[in-house]
């Protein structure tokens, strides 16, 4: 094709995507956001496409294929972009098959078999097939987000292929096509062969025929073999198996558009042996022995990725999982239990049958998650895929383990090996230095010698993620160049121009090409901004580079990634996922596709609908904390310029509220908000959304009660516990306040307020990106809480967003101020600081049950654990809504967000209060989650200390008095 990269230049791409736009019926997009969304998948590669394409049918693909031939352009077919070893990256025009042809076209329980369309994500396939007992047996740890063409592409394998094998063991038929436009149906058999286009059917016969021996003899026999192509399915003996030849080319054969996969049973109950080993070798070495009992699963980690978990786990530094099934509980324990017994009497350290569903899934979630948490090891370096997932011959793993720490050691590395131990297959992270010439000469000298250490145990280099640009270069020394040029050979047969992702697999670039960390700033701290990134080293750029593209984010469902991301769940948009906004500042700070760097549009454009709900903080595998990104954003991309008018008005709210309580304007404001000509001017001034209604003030402000109560308002009169007096509690939910204190009082504890000069945690400053205020506000906080500092006396906060800013954000701003650190260090929840300091306290018995949300910012910094506990010994039964409620403080009362504001609380909270039984009481610590509540489902919510306050009889005075907000 001339070169790898196609035609280039602008008037070309004009020209390519005029073409593509008259001939494709779905989405061209050739924006700098959507190129620059494109550059990266989950690996250390990076290219830079032409535009991409999102075919709405197998003629959209026909269509686009025609006009990249004719321009001489490449296509890269993409899924959910979650390869690790760089082919979902590509120069010229990538499909993204996500966006329309995500259909599951049929499924036949009695045949045991679904027809997909290749942007299906696997967990929908499982859910579908899950209505009649039935699943899809390969389930990488990706399940939530990775694409059933995607798996197709790398022969994607997952925990349970000791059970049911790899994709290519579960793949029917594929129909495709290749760059030159032929359509193809692939399956098995000499009928299936003759089915092909002619020139296809000849040319597999001819390689079949002339390299015979080579196919037979060349292929090491072991399970997880992804290396290379799956040319030894083509002999007549393995069935003249095309389908499965097919499956792992990485797209660079054809483009698949519908495939036919098996489907098997799923066991109706399942229990996980656990079991513990002193080291990840000595487990290694037991795994395979635990194959005979027929376990449907067993996996590996050790304790450097498990975590805090491993206090809840057997005696041991490293464990086995290994699930069990049965029709029953009892069958699939009984199961388990016959493992352990086998495990301890083959001298395992410890064992435990785990058999409760939230337990399992608890356990589950450290492994799923362990890919990305793999990336930062303890100490806070930084590990990177290329060498995570090679596989040896099952009874090779504990040699191979042990050589390979032993390698290791050679180069100065470390890693944190875990993964599919029951087949031999091995994922690890190495902390190699890919930012500076020198590490990347030394990764290349590692890699051969990696290679060479994998071959010599008869392993395969590749044992689930494919070669892609990772690992190709180094197939000779694996298969030898016979076998090379075959694969070779069989490309040139499919992809004759050499259209079909080019530089994978076969003709590869060189494993230190292209690498993503070139382009970045190479000089730590070469970025000036405002935070202090304690767990990146000060660096915005290593704090960036957190992402790693695993994609945890694009789950669809917030039952499987908790908070994150809410507005990706809403939009199902690339660059409203965590993934994308990240990957939109990595572009940005590369300033090759992104140019316009703070000042960039389409990085605004990404973080104008991330709700800075911090879950990703919290979710992410990596931590990668895209509320505090979005805050130092646009701190710089507004810095002396106008900003939006909701910056002035809600970014600047304390002042506003401060000032209105000052001249006791409350009662005043609140009637002109109530006429509705005058609400309307004042939201469109305030850059507020018009479908929102103004809150009510409160008449009489929680600090002015406090003062008028005690008589005094300073934090230095010698409470236990200082009562944080938020704004939203102070002057729009005073009730939350006054309850707090009576419920603290009753607890026996003494209750302090700062009312003396004006404390405010900086949230809404710091929500809006103006850092310099935020810290302004912050240090006259710390001068004001000094004394009680000094004293070592606790802060309580009442609400979770203002705590968790005192918890985070406040520490991270003023990170040369040793004070926000021990500020920091003593705030509690109002939950929290009743079990640490009044652990004798009997909450009320109230005996019904609840409903509400759990506040975003709760989840994510703060944690619920005490809350859940505080419920439970109050008789208050039933679960908060998880997710976000979509309000987020300012984000939904901004112009333009209320749709989206409004579709992620539909997506839990909603419903949950539809669902409500009689009777239920409706919680929600978070101020914005009892707006939105009041104001979508016209519902009353309370903060906790208001139920516990109400049903002990401690109100304080006056506590009927106020507003909900609302």
């Amino acid at each position: 094709m001339g070169t790898r990269g196609g035609s280039g230049g602008d008037g070309g791409s004009a020209a390519l995507e005029r073409a593509l736009r008259a001939a494709v019926g779905g989405g061209v997009d050739f924006t700098t956001t959507a190129r620059a969304l494109t550059t990266m998948d989950a690996s250390n590669y990076r290219r830079v496409p032409l535009g991409v394409v999102a075919p709405r049918d197998a003629d959209d693909v026909a269509a686009a294929l025609a006009v990249c031939r004719e321009h001489g352009v490449p296509v890269v077919p993409r899924g959910g972009g979650t390869s690790v070893a760089g082919q979902a990256t590509g120069e010229g025009v990538v499909l993204d098959f996500t966006r329309h042809m995500n259909t599951i076209l049929r499924l036949d329980p009695g045949e045991r078999t679904a027809v997909v369309q290749p942007g299906v994500v696997l967990d929908t396939l499982r859910a579908a097939a899950g209505a009649y007992g039935l699943t899809f047996g390969p389930d990488p740890s990706t399940h939530g987000r990775c694409t059933l063409g995607g798996m197709i592409g790398n022969n994607a394998c997952g925990a349970h292929s000791v059970a049911w094998g790899t994709t290519a063991d579960n793949v029917t038929a594929l129909r495709v096509l290749t760059y030159g436009g032929e359509p193809a149906r692939l399956g098995r058999g000499p009928e299936a062969l003759a089915a092909l286009p002619r020139r296809l059917a000849d040319g597999v016969q001819a390689l079949v025929r002339e390299e015979l021996a080579l196919l037979r003899t060349g292929f090491p026999d072991l399970p997880r073999r992804i290396s290379g192509y799956a040319l030894d399915a083509l002999p007549p003996e393995r069935g003249w198996d095309v389908a499965r030849a097919f499956t792992g080319s990485e797209g660079t054969l054809g483009v698949l558009t519908e495939a036919t996969v098996r489907l098997v049973e799923s066991p109706a109950a399942r229990a996980l042996a656990v079991l513990g080993y002193p080291d990840e070798s000595a487990a290694a070495d037991a795994a395979p022995r635990l194959l005979p009992y027929g376990p449907l699963t067993v996996e590996g980690m050790a304790a450097d990725l498990v975590g805090d978990v491993a206090a809840a786990l057997p005696r041991g530094a490293a464990w086995l999982f290994a699930e069990t099934g049965g029709a029953t509980p009892a069958e699939a324990a009984a199961r388990a239990a016959e493992i352990c017994r086998a495990a301890v009497a083959d001298g395992a350290a410890g064992h435990a049958v785990v058999t409760g569903d939230a337990e399992q899934r608890a356990l589950w979630r450290v492994r799923d998650d362990a890919a990305g948490a793999a990336t930062r090891l303890p100490g806070g370096g930084e590990a990177w895929p290329g060498w995570e997932d090679c596989a040896v011959p099952p009874d090779r793993l504990g040699a191979y383990l042990r050589d390979f720490r032993a390698l290791l050691g050679r180069y100065g590395l470390r890693g944190a090996p875990f993964g599919h131990f029951g087949e031999g297959c091995v994922h690890v992270r190495i902390d190699v230095d890919l930012m500076s010439a020198d590490g990347v000469r030394r990764y290349r000298d590692f890699s051969s010698d990696m290679a060479a250490l994998v071959v010599a145990h008869g392993g395969s280099l590749s044992g689930e993620h494919g070669d892609g640009q990772a690992r190709a270069e180094l197939l000779p020394r694996m298969y030898g160049t016979d076998v090379v040029r075959l694969f070779e050979r069989f490309k040139d047969l499919w992809d004759p121009a050499g259209g079909l992702n080019p530089g994978m697999l076969v003709r590869p670039y060189r494993l230190d090409e292209n690498l993503r960390f070139d382009v970045l700033p190479k000089r730590p701290g070469a970025v000036d901004v405002e935070f202090g990134y304690p767990e990146d080293g000060g660096d915005f750029a290593t704090a960036v580079r957190r992402c790693v593209g695993v994609a945890k984010c694009r789950d669809t469902s917030a039952a499987g990634t908790g908070v994150m991301c809410p507005s990706y769940r809403v939009t199902r948009e690339e660059r409203h996922s965590t993934r994308g906004r990240a990957r939109l500042l990595h572009e940005m700070l590369a300033g090759e596709v992104v140019t316009g760097g703070w000042r960039a549009p389409e990085v605004r454009d990404a973080l104008d609908l991330c709700l800075a709900c911090k879950g990703c903080r919290h979710d992410c595998p990596v931590g990668v904390d895209m509320a505090t990104y979005k805050a130092e954003f646009l701190h710089h991309h507004y810095a002396r310029r106008v900003r939006p008018a909701a910056h002035y008005t809600m970014g600047w709210l304390p002042v506003w509220l401060r000032g209105a309580a000052a001249l006791r304007a409350a009662p005043t404001l609140n009637a002109l908000a109530a006429v509705r000509p005058l609400a309307a001017l004042a939201k469109r001034a305030g850059g507020i959304a018009p479908e929102r209604a103004l809150v009510e003030l409160a008449r009489e402000p929680f600090t002015r009660w406090w003062q008028q109560r005690t008589g005094t308002g300073t934090a230095g009169g010698g409470g236990e516990v200082v009562l944080w007096p938020d704004t939203f509690t102070t002057y729009l939910s005073p009730e939350a306040g006054r309850a707090a204190v009576a419920v603290l009082e009753d607890a026996g504890l003494r209750v302090s307020v700062p009312t003396g000069r004006p404390v405010c945690c900086g949230l809404t400053w710091v929500s809006t990106g103006q850092l310099d205020r935020a810290r302004a506000v912050m240090r006259r906080t710390l001068d004001t809480l000094a004394p009680a500092l000094a004293a070592g006396r606790p802060v309580v906060g009442l609400e979770p967003s203002c705590t968790a800013t005192l918890r985070t954000d406040l520490p991270e701003l003023l990170s040369d101020d040793p004070r926000a650190r021990r500020l920091a260090a003593s705030v509690r929840t109002f939950a929290q600081a009743l079990e640490e300091f009044a652990p004798h306290w009997r909450p009320p018995h109230i005996g019904l049950p609840v409903v509400g949300q759990t506040h975003c910012h709760q989840h994510a910094v703060l944690g619920d654990e005490a809350e859940r506990r505080l419920l439970q010994r109050a008789g208050l039964t039933g679960a908060l809504s998880g997710g976000c409620c979509g309000l987020a403080g300012n984000f939904g009362y901004e112009r333009g967000h209320f749709d989206v504001s409004a579709a992620c609380a539909e997506e839990t909270l909603l419903p949950s209060l539809r669902q409500a039984p009689d009777g239920a009481l409706v919680l929600a610590d978070g101020f914005s989650c009892r707006t939105q509540i009041q104001q979508l489902a016209g519902v009353r919510a309370r903060h906790l200390a208001e139920v516990l306050a109400e049903a002990s009889g401690a109100a304080s005075d006056g506590s009927s008095g106020g507003c909900s907000g609302g």
